[in-house]
């Protein structure tokens, strides 16, 4: 006669939550670095190890088989805190053209908010695009040009990331379109459409 099975409760202490905590940690660092220290390069630097670590503590949490509960709460909420500090206090000072942080903010929000919303309801988010990911690499990667630019006063890289940002935010209220098409359907039980 086998015994009872109880459950497991999943590892807390895994590599990719590490690096979910150490990129938490790091934002109070960011925060001095613009501020304490007026850098804003450096600040900018920091973000783009912040936000670009995100793929690492995911790939590792897959390749690892160390995918946990925690982590998928985690991970995401390292990512939104860092780009909402970025986008709030690079506006703050100065960083961010107006339009831009605020239309990031907003986005973000709803985001957000059909998370809440998705979780009440007892589903989890939808599946990422594919456009999803192309928007949030050229937002990501303007986001960081701003701060390059303003700290070593590169016009052509403010210039640049104006372009990309704009690109990068017209693909991402594009995309939350979609995702509200979906978020409707997965609601309805019809959750049969493939990303794209």
């Amino acid at each position: 006669m086998s015994a009872p099975s109880y459950g497991y409760a999943q590892p807390v202490f895994t590599i990719p939550n590490l690096i979910s905590l150490i990129r938490l940690g790091l934002i109070p660092v960011f925060l001095w670095l613009l501020f304490g220290k007026d850098d804003p390069a450096g600040a900018g630097t920091l973000f783009f190890f912040i936000a670009w670590s995100d793929w690492v503590d995911g790939y590792l949490a897959r390749k690892l088989d160390q995918v946990s509960e925690l982590g998928k709460v985690l991970d995401p909420l390292a990512d939104r805190i860092a780009v909402f500090v970025a986008v709030v206090f690079g506006w703050v000072a100065g960083v961010l053209a107006p339009w831009f942080a605020a239309l990031l903010i907003v986005r973000e929000s709803l985001v957000g908010i059909a998370a809440i919303y998705m979780f009440s309801k007892g589903q989890r988010t939808v599946e990422v695009r594919y456009l999803g990911k192309l928007a949030t690499f050229a937002v990501y990667s303007a986001v960081t040009w701003f701060y390059w630019a303003e700290g070593w006063d590169w016009r052509w890289l403010e210039v640049s990331a104006f372009i990309l940002g704009t690109i990068g935010l017209a693909l991402y209220y594009w995309v939350l379109i979609d995702y509200g098409h979906d978020i409707r359907a997965k609601l309805a039980g019809e959750d049969d459409r493939s990303p794209t």
